[in-house]
């Protein structure tokens, strides 16, 4: 027993190196009890971005370190409100590195889970700093509950929301969204490149961006990682209707049971 467990022990050790290299600009690895705020920015608002369901807090029972994960935990909150803006009957987390971490180009990648239901909208992503979409987003994970897929996405000046750059990305047979992987963009002066688990899913290059409207990824960007609930984004998908626009009964069942978690083992940068 005593073996096992220290096998165990090692191999988690060596995985969590294998993460860092030599080349490596950015790494998280979420150790500790807390985020960490020299990094991180917690979000607060709840602002009915996209008619999604949730309000975003600062709170350590919605944004958990903890055995060096970071876990997102929703909650169901009927009447939430911070401010007067809308009252809400979820709360979720959403943090950035803005004004704390932001670079140019590099290989951009993270190991995260999530749970499956519909309208469960994780998103690991990345903002340019300045006005959107003038400024340029790349969504590295999307997904909106269904288990089986994944996808990315660009947005910019002339090509955002139901943007035509874009790859839904099907999990292989045996696996799904519930499950680790690894999800990456490589952004360099020319081309974004997609990976899922080391394996190339889509590439939008600069001349293919231009058809459409201005290139617009040089400029400073900063990381983000988050869990929509419902919206217009998984209520376009599943066509579901209810009390709730975005989410099923099924999903809000989970959300009170505390079955929808996010989780994010670590976030790294390299050099190209």
């Amino acid at each position: 027993m005593r073996s096992a467990a220290l096998m165990l022990i090692l191999f988690c050790f060596v995985q969590t190196l294998s993460a860092q290299k030599i080349d490596t600009l950015f790494y998280e690895s979420f150790s500790g009890n807390t985020l960490n705020r020299a990094v991180w920015n917690v979000e607060v608002n709840n602002r009915a971005d996209n008619n999604e369901q949730q309000a975003y807090a600062d709170s350590a029972g919605i944004i958990i370190i903890d055995k060096g994960l970071l876990t997102v935990k929703p909650v169901y909150h009927p009447g939430y409100s911070q401010n007067r803006v809308k009252m809400n009957d979820f709360v979720s987390g959403r943090i950035n590195t803005r004004n704390k971490y932001e670079f140019v180009y590099g290989n951009v990648s993270a190991r995260m889970k999530t749970a499956a239901g519909a309208g469960l909208w994780p998103a690991f992503w990345i903002l340019g700093k300045g006005k959107w979409p003038d400024a340029g987003e790349i969504d590295i994970m999307e997904t909106v509950g269904d288990p089986t897929w994944a996808s990315n996405a660009i947005h910019g000046p002339t090509y955002h929301g139901n943007t035509p750059l874009l790859s839904r990305n099907i999990f292989p047979s045996g696996t799904d969204v519930t499950q680790w992987h690894t999800y990456s963009v490589n952004v360099q002066p020319d081309k974004l490149t997609f990976s899922l688990d080391g394996v190339v899913t889509y590439i939008a290059t600069k001349e293919m961006v231009e058809k459409y409207g201005t290139w617009v990824f040089d400029n400073n960007k900063y990381l983000i990682l988050n869990l929509a609930l419902g919206g217009g984004y998984p209520q376009g998908v599943f066509k579901m209707q209810g009390s709730y626009p975005g989410l099923t009964q099924e999903t809000v069942d989970k959300i009170k049971t505390g079955k929808a978690d996010f989780v994010v083992d670590w976030v790294l940068i390299t050099k190209n």
